[in-house]
């Protein structure tokens, strides 16, 4: 390659910390005159062809259609998609502060972040929004909402409010700020000497959460750590939670790519949580980071895992931006666990739908309902030994559980599941709560008194088969009838989040869960 060449190749290409040995000449040649053929296609295309086009969508299509021959998880990202990720992951937005829901086309205040703008100004669960500085947002849908109530932080928005107890709107000037997102679903005790925390996904302050749930719950002996349907999130976090529990050096995880060089992550700390006993819990649905964190516990013997095979995503993705402020995120290595163990599950190049296929016959094969069997005839290759006590584990795709725990099909149910599909469930709560905020609050002046004493009424089944016919669900007594101990404790689990936080979900929810009497069952036998 020429010098003239090579200096055009390196200022037209954005410039990445990649490993250069095995790229040849011929290979940045190669790169090069392709995007010279496509630059000129693109100038024949606009300038030539027979009525306007939008360059900027057949570009991104373009784009988008070179990654869909690759692995299933390197992808384009729009800037307006990008900016909403990296709130997520971020920790915060700026806005408000509340938590909404839209009923009967009225926005509906359902709780207030506490500490929050709209919480400082006298906001209050139940208020209903009905206009936005001079804008009416009677009739705005779910998704349109944030685009009024978002904004930079120390702007201000008039919000007009109707209230229950008030005869007259009542108008509130909000100061946006920073609102957190939380990572850690849950955080509370199972027993005097039981802590059980949920994790949702991996953000930049879920090591902070982390540390923050276990100040509340000193003197723990065991800990159950929830990682079921968590999808993963950034890699720093998994290795600062996965510190926790391991002894300074010991490796966490590595990654390793044809132009990315081994990488080693080692637990840096003491581990506030490195003596207690520790259950991670697992399912079908825990991916990458949440991997991670079980693959490093369950390899150094440091812990038991529970549950059933996580979903197996353990390919390393690197966002890089576009001109435009959109962004590729490539898939550069893969993730190993400290005993060699590739956590990605076989996929085919460039097809993805036969991926996400084979994902969903778990539900419908067996796998999910019986124990994991492990052929006899398993290939040496996908068999890896812990680092400690030398057992047995199992590559192939995912983290394969210590102790199986089947998902509870009698659980399932088509008639509930449409209720739920067609927002029935949530808009009753949301209705019921607000109506009778004021009644609950009185009789129940703390969640440990509602969850001893509350009790779904059939009444509130009737409503519910009600408002399902209204939009043409037929009713299914026989059904229902089957399935009123679960739903109507998805219905108590709903009404206290409402009243208090996701923290109180849980504690009902997890009630007499599979999971969780097999997590107990395992400190006691130790």
């Amino acid at each position: 390659m020429s010098n003239k060449i090579l200096t055009l190749f390196l200022f037209l290409v954005p410039t990445i910390i990649f490993a250069q040995s095995s790229y040849t000449n011929e290979e940045r040649i190669k790169v090069l005159y392709n995007g010279q053929k496509y630059n000129t296609f693109l100038y024949y295309l606009d300038r030539g062809y027979l009525e306007d086009i939008d360059v900027d969508k057949l570009t991104e299509k373009a784009i988008q259609a070179v990654l869909s021959e690759l692995d299933p998880h390197s992808s384009y990202i729009s800037k307006e998609e990008l900016k909403s990720i990296d709130e997520s992951f971020q920790g915060n937005f700026e806005g408000i502060g509340i938590e909404f829901n839209v009923l009967q086309d009225t926005v509906i205040v359902v709780n207030t972040v506490s500490g929050g703008p709209s919480e400082r100004v006298g906001l209050k669960a139940g208020d209903r929004i009905v206009k936005v500085d001079t804008v009416s947002v009677i009739g705005i849908t779910q998704t349109q909402v944030p685009k009024y109530l978002r904004g930079p932080k120390g702007s201000k928005v008039e919000l007009t409010v109707i209230r229950h107890s008030e005869i007259q709107p009542l108008i509130f000037t909000v100061e946006r700020d920073k609102i957190p997102v939380t990572s850690l679903d849950a955080g509370y005790k199972l027993n005097d000497s039981t802590g059980y925390i949920k994790i949702n996904r991996f953000m930049a302050t879920t090591s902070d959460e982390f540390d923050k749930a276990m100040d509340e719950m000193p003197n723990i002996k065991n800990l159950v750590l929830d990682l079921r349907g968590n999808g993963g999130g950034l890699l720093d976090q998994a290795i600062k939670l996965a510190d926790n529990f391991l002894p300074q050096g010991a490796l966490i995880v590595y990654t390793e790519g044809r132009s990315m060089p081994k990488t080693e992550a080692f637990a840096q700390n003491s581990g506030r949580f490195q003596n207690g006993n520790l259950v991670i819990l697992l399912d079908e649905e825990s991916a990458s980071a949440s991997e991670i964190v079980a693959g490093a516990i369950q390899d150094w013997d440091r812990g038991i895992v529970i549950g059933r095979t996580s979903f197996g995503k353990g390919l390393v993705q690197r966002q890089m931006t576009l001109p435009d402020s959109s962004a590729i995120r490539i898939t550069v290595a893969r993730y190993h666990t400290p005993s060699g163990r590739i956590i990605q599950r076989p996929f085919r190049m460039g097809d993805a739908k036969e991926y996400y296929m084979n994902y969903m016959k778990r539900y419908t094969n067996g796998e999910l309902i019986n124990p994991d069997s492990i052929p006899n005839d398993i290939p040496d290759s996908l068999k890896f030994k812990t680092v400690r006590l030398g057992r047995t584990v199992y590559g192939g795709g995912g983290i394969t559980p210590d102790i199986f725990v089947p998902i509870d099909t009698s659980q399932y149910s088509k008639y509930w599941g449409k209720l739920v599909g067609a927002g029935i469930i949530t808009d009753y709560v949301v209705d019921y709560v607000d109506k009778h905020r004021h009644t609950l609050e009185k009789r129940y002046p703390s969640f440990d008194v509602f969850d001893k004493e509350y009790a779904v009424t059939d009444d509130m089944f009737d409503a519910l088969e009600s408002l399902g016919e209204k939009k043409e669900i037929a009713r299914e007594p026989e059904e229902m009838t089957r399935i009123k101990p679960i739903a109507g404790k998805q219905l108590k689990a709903l009404i206290a989040q409402k009243l208090w936080s996701t923290n109180e979900y849980f504690r009902v929810i997890n009630a007499d869960n599979d999971m969780i009497k097999a997590a107990l069952k395992s400190f006691n036998n130790l």
